[in-house]
């Protein structure tokens, strides 16, 4: 889909911000090294703001989404830089097997900029957020898939406490999942208010987080498949990069942030040891130069300028080349 509406640019600025501020643009930038002649994948085109940093310096850049809103609205931002600009409606996980994104291969650099916008968490209709009354959805691909209502409506008390355990890291999951299961044989859950309620209740409420963080965080992940697609792009992404290109990925959990690190850094080792073994073995996955063995972090200044920067965590490697390239 390439870009085709045009934008006021004295208005463009103010909606970009309240679309979505992306964090850590200039390390982004800095580390990616974008320039004329090279070309971008944005596995998360969000509201265009990476994309449109990468495309100043001049280069070309694919964009993917899979929320129809954000990709529409960032076509519109970045219409300017017409065919250097081309936008396809995916989710990133499935990037290597589609062939409007192979087409454009091999790329010089990829971004993913995980979890949601701030558009998409301040839309009440959205579901995202308990900050405001909407349906309990939560899925970034309205179109597809089944809303977070239906996973606390239909499933058995065990699952809502995994759920709740692993991709919430909440502490009182089973006390939570029970309490739900009560609540719905009297009346459905089907409002973002009415379950956020519930919790708080359950719960109580003890400083600034509001207690029911951890289980939408929850929800949101199992909804949308986060881990999952995460993982599926951390191994098929690298094959539609060239030799030297970058790879980047700006976490905003543990969870997430876990899985970059490990797969990063496993990818990163040339040789594998361990104690039974007589010698240090190649490692078959060797494919990395891991430039952030610390991730970066928004400064102070970006931090108080947008909060959401806080829990940010960039990570880049370099791309020696594919792991059967490297080991021969």
């Amino acid at each position: 889909m390439n870009n085709s509406v045009s934008v006021n640019p004295s208005t463009r600025a103010n909606t970009d911000v309240a679309w979505h501020q992306s964090v850590l643009p200039r390390e982004v930038v800095t580390l990616l090294q974008p320039s004329v002649g090279r070309v971008f994948l944005d596995g998360t085109l969000g509201g265009g703001g990476h994309s449109e940093a990468l495309l100043a310096a001049g280069a070309r850049v694919v964009g993917l989404d899979r929320d129809g809103e954000s990709l529409a609205f960032a076509s519109k931002r970045l219409t300017r830089f017409g065919e250097m600009f081309y936008a396809v409606h995916a989710d990133f996980s499935c990037a290597a097997d589609l062939e409007e994104i192979r087409s454009h291969a091999p790329y010089d650099g990829a971004l993913l900029d995980l979890g949601v916008s701030s558009h998409q968490i301040d839309t009440a209709e959205r579901g995202f957020s308990f900050r405001f009354d909407g349906p309990l959805d939560m899925r970034i691909d309205a179109t597809s898939g089944e809303p977070a209502s239906e996973i606390v409506n239909t499933v058995e008390e065990v699952e809502l406490i995994k759920i709740f355990r692993s991709y919430g890291e909440e502490p009182q999951a089973r006390r939570v999942a029970r309490a739900i299961i009560a609540e719905r044989e009297r009346v459905p859950f089907t409002r973002t208010g009415q379950l956020a309620a519930l919790i708080e209740k359950i719960l109580g409420r003890r400083g600034r987080i509001h207690p029911a963080t951890r289980v939408f965080q929850a929800l949101r992940i199992t909804v949308n498949d986060e881990l999952g697609a995460l993982r599926r792009a951390l191994e098929t992404i690298p094959s539609l990069l060239r030799t030297s290109a970058r790879f980047a990925v700006i976490t905003f959990h543990s969870l997430e942030d876990r899985i970059v690190k490990t797969f990063f850094r496993h990818g990163s080792e040339q040789w594998l040891d361990r104690p039974e073994w007589p010698a240090p073995r190649p490692n078959p996955a060797w494919q990395f130069r891991d430039l952030t063995r610390k991730p970066i972090e928004a400064s102070a200044e970006e931090q108080a300028r947008n909060p959401r920067a806080r829990s940010a965590r960039l990570r880049v490697v370099e791309i020696l080349g594919h792991p059967q390239e490297v080991a021969a």
